[in-house]
């Protein structure tokens, strides 16, 4: 009697198990996992969303990549998109926790104010900064630095500063978020550890360096992870701010996706370009995960 009260109990929390978790993979299943096969299986098809015809040409896709100008510029965009944002992004993110973590003057300002473009609307923030970036004296930063007597680019249509000017914008968009997280470890940092620290004679760039760094590397690590993965998946900000312009400088991959489904209406050489971009961030993601260990002194 007890045996089968026991069991009767284990299948009763099986049950209830499975429950919590259905609909968490039912949502998996339908809104990851099949959309990530179908891209797969579109991306060996000549699929035109415009007349609704599709046929199989297997590599074909993937064969015309190579010889595309336009998808090996939007590659190299990416990658130079990524460089600048996610250094920029880890710097100041991680010098204001430490910062804000200290509890110094004006703190629950500048927090306010770091986070505030975070909850923005990227459609909002882009446009604001599209207007504030426009050309001659017509947008304030031009007006402003020809008060003191600076000429300033014609910031979205000239090629180095349009790629300048969307890494510059972006990483303020998302630098709040950063900080909250690096907040999060810096006050979880051990205090005795720092304070025997101190009491030894390290201070300054020697106690951030060998001390609060590796205790802060597993959190800098994921949030290098989780940045450099947004930073290869950025839309809004192009399409709004340059459109892919001037020339093509600030096509990124995300974008020329767009551009090959929605404007050419090739959607099968569009799901090839985005099969590429999953392996590319797939690819950064482990080596990142793999070396988390060699610049760590602490298990991850």
């Amino acid at each position: 009697m007890k045996k089968l009260s026991l069991q009767s109990t284990h299948r009763r929390e099986a049950i209830i198990g499975w429950a919590f978790v259905t609909p968490q993979m039912a949502g998996f299943i339908i809104f990851v996992l099949l959309p990530l096969v179908s891209v797969f299986m579109y991306g060996m098809q000549e699929k035109n969303l415009l007349f609704g015809t599709s046929s199989f040409v297997g590599l074909d896709n993937f064969a015309r990549l190579s010889s595309d100008p336009l998808f090996v510029k939007s590659l190299v965009n990416t990658l130079i998109f990524s460089a600048g944002v996610v250094p920029l992004n880890l710097i100041f993110s991680l010098m204001l926790a430490l910062y804000l973590g200290g509890g110094k003057t004006g703190t629950k300002f500048v927090r306010g104010i770091i986070f505030l473009p975070v909850v923005t609307s990227g459609v909002a923030w882009a446009i604001v900064w599209r207007y504030l970036l426009q050309g001659g004296t017509a947008g304030p930063v031009n007006w402003f630095l020809s008060q003191i007597g600076i000429e300033g680019p014609n910031w979205l249509f000239e090629k180095g500063w349009a790629m300048a000017s969307v890494i510059i914008t972006r990483v303020m968009k998302n630098l709040g978020m950063n900080v909250l997280i690096f907040m999060g470890a810096v006050l979880n940092m051990p205090g005795d550890v720092i304070e025997a620290a101190r009491i030894d004679g390290a201070k300054g760039w020697n106690l951030f360096s060998k001390i609060k760094l590796p205790l802060l590397m597993p959190t800098v690590m994921m949030v290098t992870i989780v940045t450099v993965i947004g930073s290869m998946r950025v839309f809004d900000t192009i399409k709004l701010m340059t459109d892919g312009g001037p020339e093509g400088s600030t096509m990124v991959m995300v974008y020329y996706i767009y551009h090959q489904a929605f404007r050419m209406f090739e959607t099968g050489y569009a799901s090839a370009i985005a099969v590429v971009l999953f392996g590319v961030v797939l690819v950064l993601t482990l080596l990142q995960w793999v070396s988390r260990k060699r610049v760590s002194y602490y298990e991850v």
